[in-house]
């Protein structure tokens, strides 16, 4: 590649274009281990603790409670205390996690038609 073409890809502000920071601040927290399954389950409505871990059982508890509260820190999952006895916690998607929706649902659908009949590849 010469010097004028790649003088040709630099934008206005002089710098080579690159990855938009916010996109790769999205994908890694959506693409964070679990992460992903957990927000694909609660976009069928909010849950209890336990409700998540049986529909994702490959993922610890411990595991599990991280990304709870991470995603929770975040802004994406919301935690609502339900007055007992007995005393219920549900996580649900947020504002802001129910805008990811449209993105979660296009990646499940690229995933079948992509990924099916594949063995995955060990994380």
């Amino acid at each position: 590649m010469g010097a004028s073409e790649d003088t040709d890809r630099k934008s206005d502000a002089g710098r080579a274009p690159g990855c938009c920071p916010y996109y790769h601040e999205a994908v890694e927290l959506v693409g964070k281990r679990w992460t992903g399954a957990i927000l694909r389950v609660l976009m069928d409505g909010p849950m209890r603790f336990s409700e998540v871990a049986q529909a994702v059982p490959e993922l610890s508890d411990r595991l599990l409670s991280e990304r709870m509260k991470e995603l929770e820190a975040r802004g994406i999952v919301e935690r609502t205390v339900i007055a007992g006895p007995p005393l219920r916690v549900e996580y649900s998607l947020s504002r802001m996690g129910r805008e990811l929706e449209p993105a979660l649902t296009e990646l499940q659908h690229w995933a079948a038609r992509w990924l099916r009949g594949r063995v995955p590849t060990p994380a």
